[in-house]
């Protein structure tokens, strides 16, 4: 975090702030442990407190690094370094994939951070006056900075286990008709539990300009109830859940779902 946080406060005449060097050390170690914190969370990782607490330690330790004669070019690296022993401690090292998913996830959180946070800095603090920028007096304080990190990381948290929960009901299918082949994308949805003659029904938002025997499948839904047209189909391959046999499939325009022509059945996930 020492990478945009050492001119990160000003004065109100817009000169740099008298900063001290136990409270960015006690900054780095709280947005460090933020870090940390989100990614065992995104990650789902077992770990315990107190090595998010080391590892968070060791982190806030970087900013000493900043009173060394080194070049910037050696100064990064170091940081790099330290970045590395810093979530091996806290994860460990449990293989090489493991562990370059762990620095990964945590060099995406931390440019995720401190984008947004140079963001409001330079939103708040710069005015311009054409294509000339000049700063207005407005600092922002450490205490601004201690409550606002949580709030973004959370709320990055948030979005992170949403698409999750989201990718996990998005399947690649390809369905197949006679000599036709249809390449659609389908969402598994555990709603739709519908068969027909013990064959599970699936449903597309497609026009049907098939020649198969249509079959019409009464069904009952919370809105009300209603007849679907179907078609029986020989083949429908959902990569990632397997290959199902003699399926019907419905057409209906009444589902819209962005990127989605397919409506799974959620019998398919065999739970």
């Amino acid at each position: 975090m020492t990478l945009y946080l050492g001119h990160f406060f000003y004065t109100v005449n817009g000169g740099d702030m008298t900063v001290y060097i136990d409270g960015l050390l006690f900054l780095n170690f709280y947005l460090d442990f933020l870090l940390l914190l989100t990614v065992v969370i995104i990650l789902k990782r077992n770990v315990k407190m107190f090595r998010i607490v080391l590892g968070a330690f060791i982190g806030s330790l970087t900013i000493l690094v900043l009173f060394w004669d080194v070049s910037s070019l050696e100064l990064f690296f170091i940081k790099i370094y330290l970045s590395f022993i810093m979530c091996i401690i806290c994860f460990g090292f449990k293989g090489l994939k493991s562990f370059l998913i762990n620095i990964g996830v945590f060099y995406v959180v931390s440019m995720l951070l401190g984008g947004f946070l140079y963001f409001l800095k330079d939103g708040l603090t710069y005015e311009h006056t054409g294509i000339l920028f000049f700063k207005n007096g407005f600092n922002l304080s450490i205490l601004f900075l201690i409550i606002l990190s949580p709030i973004i990381l959370f709320l990055y948290i948030r979005q992170v286990c949403f698409f999750k929960r989201k990718l996990k009901c998005y399947f690649k299918t390809n369905i197949y008709i006679g000599k036709d082949v249809l390449n659609l994308n389908g969402y598994l949805d555990s709603g739709n539990v519908l068969c027909y003659k013990k064959k599970m029904v699936i449903i597309t938002n497609i026009d049907n300009n098939f020649r198969n025997k249509k079959v019409y499948i009464p069904y009952i839904v919370l809105g009300g109830s209603g007849v679907l047209e179907c078609i029986k189909v020989r083949r429908v391959e959902v990569v990632g859940l397997g290959v199902f046999e003699d399926i019907y499939l419905g057409f209906s325009k009444d589902f819209h779902l962005d990127g989605v022509d397919l409506l799974l059945n959620g019998l398919m996930r065999g739970e």
